[in-house]
């Protein structure tokens, strides 16, 4: 191979893992923003990433090149069931389960029913089962109606779902973060009335670990 060849095969080669670099950094930023529905300074911290070194064996950077800041990122696994009714969202680190506000309130109601107050007591069983000590208790609306009134509500419905919660959670010192956000966060379309079901919902967060 002549010495122009070789430098252009260089150059190709530094040209794709350049490129590889920008199609990573692409992919974690479509990462970051998979829950949508966390309010931003509630997540969960990562655990610390691996140390990697620029020297390190069989690492090939193209010439001149660094390495950017370490950053960890969760896997995440949502499961939605047919109706969409109930929504389960697992990270490395927590477990989310999101309950249509349909299924468990009448309209305009903080009043659950019985088949709610199973569902909810399910839940307290996978909270005594992660051993959780912190659980957050998050209701929310769509965008119909005014926005105080939303968040009153939203707050209401939080209240009551800790309230069941709490009955059959067996750690005595757990701390429950119970919170209304009306119609902020929104994970579907406000524009359609299957998008609204959804948005109309409360999500109970507690972490994974020392249960399993």
């Amino acid at each position: 191979m002549t010495k122009r060849h070789r430098t252009s095969a260089a150059t190709a080669v530094a040209g794709l893992v350049i490129a590889g670099a920008h199609f990573i950094g692409a992919t974690s930023a479509h990462a970051d923003d998979v829950t949508p529905s966390v309010p931003p300074g509630t997540e969960p911290s990562a655990s610390a990433p691996m140390p990697v070194k620029d020297g390190s064996p069989g690492l090939k950077l193209p010439q001149g090149g660094t390495l950017a800041p370490p950053k960890v990122l969760d896997m995440v696994e949502v499961v939605e069931d047919l109706g969409g009714e109930q929504r389960r969202q697992e990270t490395n680190q927590t477990v989310m389960m999101a309950l249509q506000s349909e299924v468990m309130f009448p309209e305009n109601s903080a009043v659950f029913n019985a088949q709610a107050a199973a569902r909810i007591q399910a839940i307290a069983q996978e909270i005594n089962s992660q051993k959780a000590t912190r659980v957050r208790v998050f209701g929310f609306t769509d965008d119909q109606g005014s926005y105080e009134h939303g968040l009153e509500l939203s707050k209401q419905r939080a209240a009551a779902v800790q309230a069941e919660l709490a009955k059959t959670v067996t750690n005595a010192s757990v701390t429950f973060d119970v919170r209304g956000y009306s119609e902020d966060y929104p994970i579907a379309d406000n524009g359609t009335e299957e998008g609204r079901k959804k948005n109309r919902r409360v999500e109970i967060t507690f972490p994974r670990g020392a249960g399993q």
